[in-house]
């Protein structure tokens, strides 16, 4: 993984000096909040609804063993036990005190960590597949682009005051596993016809109050173009995005109304000016990057049949059809380490776990450890033959919960139990969903689904393209809970739609039990709950769901219409 220079080194280490000052006026009442607000967010904290939020910046969700301690450590001493994992491959710890968090910065530093750039109207965290590397259907390693992206986009004047956030999501393989749909810029690898590697750019997605699929504007740029043509796409909307509303501010309200074909004639006039410049990649230059990110000293092995040596055992050839994933490399396998317990808050670790899946990373896949999109984490390495000792050892740590891809994966925001942003509560949701359908048996008969819940419009939690989405709404002053279905990421990523009036908290679980009923009834042989929903649409679901009372237990026992 790439490590820092001195430039790097140099860079953070004059950010936190200049960090510390600001936060020593704040405290003396030397700056107002509004004045030390835009400061603050320079270096990843929020205000919540309890306390400040500090998020941290993990490019392209990878992590070393001694990163994820210094983790542990941050949530031990300066937080309350435990870390966050966010739908942007991200940690953020909602307990924080001000006064310590140059000290934590200070921490980070230590371990070649900061927080620049996770919040604010810049260019956040590059995303990319948490497969990155080791997936078979790889068309080629995005991380080195990622990283050439990260050091580009870094502290970039041009750059600095978007009219809004800006997210990039890069994809190498066959299957997009980075939902470079939904993201501002997409870019997903390809080959031409003479097989060269290129991206298809796609430009403006994103979920939020408008919820759209991006649009590509080219079909192929050349690998060498990647950056100069992302800065063409940053300088035109840098230029016509609106700045009086904020909520029209993204780049996708720009795209939709400019059109996109006149969209990307700006770029392309943008282009000509960049595309033979300094910023256009060479082949030395990607080796050098590319050097970091290295294969690992692979053993020469062959693969094995771990599900056939272990027949009699159900609940380790569970975890092995869930999460288990397919490896580039002979007799290797990818490893999903489950944030999805029942009990506990989806993508929350706690320090004790933290340093645990440290160890792991070290005894079993190269000191190296991968956040998920999806809030969980991931061990890209492991030996087959040593498949059935890590599931003994993370089944006790509560780690090896064989639910990936199935109905209580669910991805989660904190919601109003921590942002001032929310509308409503997401975790409890979440619980209250997970306790329902707590039968890993009837989880593997309903199949792959992806179910996503946001406490607000913002749609943190990616509800939009839930297969099954849930977004808190405030009905006079009262938290409810709107339900879409039919959503999806991938390479046939969709916009899921709205089944009718929203619901309460408590009658949320039933809700969720109706709609799997009609998926149960309807569905043909090898057809998941998507294409249920994509073949026969929302009317049959929207009728079961609302086809007769669900029990709130909130008024006496008795029974509301929703």
């Amino acid at each position: 993984m790439y490590r820092y220079d001195q430039y790097d080194h140099l860079i953070v280490k004059q950010r936190i000096a200049q960090y510390r000052d600001q936060v020593r006026r704040r405290l003396a009442d030397e700056l107002t909040e509004a004045e030390f607000l835009p400061l603050r967010l320079q270096n990843g904290l929020y205000m919540q609804r309890h306390a400040y939020m500090l998020r941290i910046a993990v490019p392209y969700g990878l992590l070393a063993a001694c990163q994820v301690r210094m983790f542990a450590h941050i949530a031990r001493k300066y937080d309350r036990g435990y870390g966050h994992f966010t739908t942007r491959q991200n940690i953020q710890f909602n307990w924080i005190n001000l006064e310590e968090t140059p000290d934590i910065l200070d921490d980070l530093a230590s371990v070649e960590m900061h927080a620049i750039q996770t919040s604010g109207n810049c260019i956040r965290n590059i995303t990319t597949d948490q497969f990155a590397g080791v997936a078979p259907d790889e068309i080629v390693d995005p991380r080195p682009f990622a990283e050439i992206l990260r050091q580009w986009s870094t502290f970039h004047p041009e750059f600095a005051a978007l009219p809004r956030k800006f997210k990039i999501a890069i994809s190498g393989a066959a299957q997009d596993r980075a939902a470079t749909q939904v993201h501002d810029i997409g870019l997903h690898a390809v080959r031409n016809a003479a097989g060269e590697v290129g991206f298809r750019v796609l430009v403006g997605g994103g979920m939020g109050r408008t919820p759209i699929i991006g649009s590509v504007i080219r079909e192929f740029l050349p690998w060498q173009h990647v950056m100069t043509y992302i800065e063409a796409i940053m300088r035109v909307y840098n230029l016509y995005g609106r700045r009086d509303n904020k909520y029209k501010a993204r780049i996708k309200i720009l795209v939709k109304a400019t059109g996109v074909e006149e969209f990307a004639r700006q770029v392309e006039a943008e282009w000509a000016d960049l595309r033979d410049s300094a910023g256009t990649l060479t082949q030395d230059e990607l080796e050098r990057v590319a050097a970091w990110f290295s294969p690992p000293a692979y053993a020469a092995l062959d693969d094995i049949d771990v599900r056939a040596a272990h027949a009699d055992n159900k609940a380790f050839t569970n975890w092995l059809q869930r999460n288990v994933k397919p490896h580039k490399m002979p007799g290797y396998a990818a490893v999903v380490l489950s944030l999805k317990k029942t009990g506990v808050p989806p993508g929350d670790a706690t320090a004790e776990q933290l340093d645990f899946v440290a160890d792991l990373a070290e005894r079993y896949s190269f000191g190296e450890l991968r956040a998920t999109h999806e809030q969980n984490l991931v061990l890209a390495d492991v030996r087959q033959d040593q498949l059935f000792a890590l599931w003994q050892e993370i089944k006790a740590k509560g780690l090896a919960t064989p639910n990936i891809g199935l109905l209580t994966d669910l991805i989660c925001c904190p919601g109003g139990d921590f942002c001032s942003l929310a509308n409503a509560k997401s975790i409890p949701i979440a619980a209250a969903i997970a306790e329902r359908f707590d039968d890993i048996d009837y989880q593997h008969d309903i199949g792959e689904i992806e179910l996503n819940i946001s406490g607000c419009i913002n749609a943190c939690g990616h509800h939009h393209v839930g297969n099954i989405g849930v977004l808190g709404v405030d009905k006079d002053g009262a938290e409810w809970y709107q339900v879409s279905i039919g959503g999806a990421q991938g390479n046939a990523t969709a916009i899921g739609k709205i089944i009718g009036p929203s619901f309460s908290a408590l009658q949320m679980p039933e809700v969720i039990a109706r709609l799997l009923h009609v998926y149960v009834r309807e569905r043909v042989e090898g057809e998941r709950f998507v294409d249920t929903v994509q073949r026969l649409g929302i009317t049959p679901f929207k009728e079961h769901v609302y086809a007769s009372p669900i029990s709130t237990g909130l008024l006496h026992g008795e029974d509301e219409y929703v």
